[in-house]
């Protein structure tokens, strides 16, 4: 099987710990991208390599443009190459928006929207040249919909735009053999939030139940996969049909 190198944002816990360790199975080489989760990723790193896989743990604030550039030259350097770019950080909080900040509301952008831009333009010239590529962007499955949001406005506005950067990244390096889409989770059990709070949502989900974060990662594998070579631009819904 030929190398690849799977560079993962937000990987040190919950859905992206799932993606990372999910992909080490598949024998990829994965670069595990935190800001604050320090112990996670490196305890995410310690058992990938105790399977026999590689991988590594890196600090980066990838709101940052130039953090997000070395640490793309970073893992190039390393390994050579990245094949797949998943950007799962994304911060979040509630609250209403005449009790927002502008420092909360631009932490919304930074954390969310930004550093997709960032690191995309990162990664790009080396998935051009190899002809092959996959990135991989988390919305939130109700952000197409354009509906009012008062407790989570600039949360739901930089969700809204990753859809559209999502395409604008697609339509652009399609004619690499690049693939970009985006995935769009409703409320999946990945231990962000208390497990009373997930319950009381169970009734607003039209499937009856909360996701798990192994759903996501088959979204994820889908995406990766050889089958989903002609998936170019889209949304996938892990929603259970919630916020459609």
């Amino acid at each position: 099987m030929a190398e690849r190198v799977a560079l993962i944002t937000g990987g040190a816990k919950g859905i992206g710990r799932g993606i990372a360790l999910d992909l080490a199975a598949q024998q990829w080489s994965v670069a595990i991208c935190y800001r604050t989760s320090e112990a996670e990723a490196r305890a995410t790193a310690d058992t990938i390599t105790s399977r026999g896989g590689r991988a590594l743990s890196i600090r980066c604030d990838v709101s940052d443009p130039q953090a997000a550039k070395g640490l793309v030259t970073q893992v190039e350097q390393q390994w050579g190459r990245i094949d797949a770019l998943i950007n799962g950080a994304g911060p979040y909080h509630r609250v209403n928006l005449f009790d927002e900040t502008a420092a909360g509301w631009n932490e919304m952008f930074d954390g969310n929207l930004h550093p997709i831009f960032y690191l995309a333009q990162a990664v790009a010239p080396g998935m051009r040249a190899r002809k092959s590529g996959h990135i991989i962007n988390f919305s939130m499955a109700n952000a197409d919909q354009m509906i009012a949001q008062p407790d989570v406005t600039a949360h739901y506005i930089a969700k809204a735009g990753v859809l559209i950067l999502t395409r604008t990244l697609a339509k652009l390096l399609a004619p690499h053999n690049i693939t970009v889409n985006a995935i769009s989770p409703g409320f999946i059990d990945s231990g962000s939030a208390p497990p009373e709070e997930l319950a009381g949502m169970t009734k607003r989900i039209p499937a009856g139940y909360i996701g798990t974060v192994d759903d996501t990662v088959a979204a994820v594998r889908y995406l990766l996969s050889d089958e989903a070579r002609y998936v170019n631009g889209a949304n996938i819904q892990v929603s259970g049909a919630w916020g459609i």
